[in-house]
C-alpha cells in the first residue's frame, strides 16, 4: 500500500502542493523560472517563524541545563554506582527546578514531517490523483525533483546539477562548521566525569553537525533547499537567543 495514497496523507500533500504552487505564482514576477525554488525557501521561513516560540523554549532549556550542570555532576559522582538512584535523583532535581531534560526538542521534531512532505512533493508524479506540476520547475536548469546521488547513479548528472548541489551543500557545510565552533559542548575533564561529558562525545556532537549535508545528497533538490535554509535560520536564531539567554559560567 502506498502511504501517500492514504486519504488523510494525500489531503495533506495536496494542501502543501497548493500552498507551494500559490507561493510560486506570487513569486514568479520576482524570481522568474526559480519561483518554485523560492517558494520552498519562503515555506521554510514561514515554518521556522512559526517555531520561534519553541526556539525560545529550547534556549531557556539550554540555559537551565547549564545552570544545573554542577548539581548534575555532583549527583553523578555520588550515585555513579547506583544508576537507578541516579536517575531518580536527576528527575527529582529537574522537577524541583520546574525544568525538563527534554525541553526544547519541539523545533527538531516539528520539522521532520515538513521535510517528509517536501520530499514527497518532489518525488511523486501525481498528487491526490492529479499531475504534479511542481516537477516541471527548475533551479538554474536543474529540476527540483533531482537527487544528486540518483542523478550520478543514473549517469544523468550534468555540470549544472553538480554546480547547484555544490552550492547548496556548501551553505550547509559552512553553517555546520560555524555552528560547531560557536556551540561547542562544555567538556568535563574531571577523572570521574560521566562518559557523555568527555572529549570523545564532544567530537561526536561536532561531527553530527555535518549529517545534514550527507542527507542532502540523497533527497530531491527542493528538500535540499529546505535543509540549507533551515540550518541557516537555526544558526542565526541560536546566535541571537544565546545572547538573550546566556549559559551559566563555571
Amino acid at each position: 500500500m502506498d502511504l501517500y495514497a492514504f486519504p488523510p496523507v494525500a489531503a495533506i500533500l495536496d494542501a502543501a502542493y497548493s500552498l507551494l504552487m500559490g507561493l510560486a505564482a506570487l513569486l514568479e514576477p520576482l524570481a522568474g523560472s526559480a519561483a518554485a525554488a523560492a517558494s520552498v525557501v519562503v515555506l521554510t521561513v514561514l515554518v521556522r517563524a512559526a517555531l520561534v516560540p519553541a526556539g525560545i523554549a529550547q534556549a531557556k532549556a539550554e540555559q537551565t541545563r547549564s545552570r544545573l550542570a554542577p548539581k548534575l555532576r555532583d549527583l553523578q559522582r555520588r550515585h555513579k554506582k547506583n544508576p537507578e538512584r541516579l536517575q531518580r535523583e536527576t528527575m527529582k532535581l529537574y522537577s524541583d527546578e520546574k525544568a525538563s531534560p527534554f525541553a526544547g526538542c519541539l523545533p527538531m521534531l516539528a520539522q521532520a514531517p515538513v521535510v517528509a512532505i517536501v520530499y514527497a512533493l518532489f518525488l511523486h508524479t501525481a498528487i491526490a490523483g492529479h499531475a504534479n506540476a511542481l516537477l516541471a520547475h527548475e533551479l538554474l536548469t536543474v529540476p527540483l525533483g533531482t537527487s544528486l546521488v540518483s542523478a550520478i547513479a543514473a549517469g544523468t548528472a550534468s555540470a549544472a546539477t553538480v554546480g547547484v548541489f555544490a552550492g547548496v551543500l556548501a551553505v550547509i557545510v559552512v553553517v555546520a562548521e560555524i555552528t560547531r565552533r560557536a556551540f561547542r559542548p562544555q567538556i568535563d575533564t574531571a577523572p570521574d566525569a560521566a562518559p557523555l561529558a568527555g572529549a570523545g562525545m564532544a567530537r561526536l556532537a561536532g561531527a553530527l553537525q555535518f549529517t545534514t549535508a550527507v542527507f542532502a545528497l540523497f533527497v530531491p533538490l527542493a528538500a535540499a533547499l529546505y535543509l540549507a535554509t533551515t540550518v541557516a535560520w537555526t544558526l542565526a536564531q541560536r546566535l541571537v537567543l544565546r545572547r538573550v539567554y546566556p549559559l551559566a559560567t563555571a
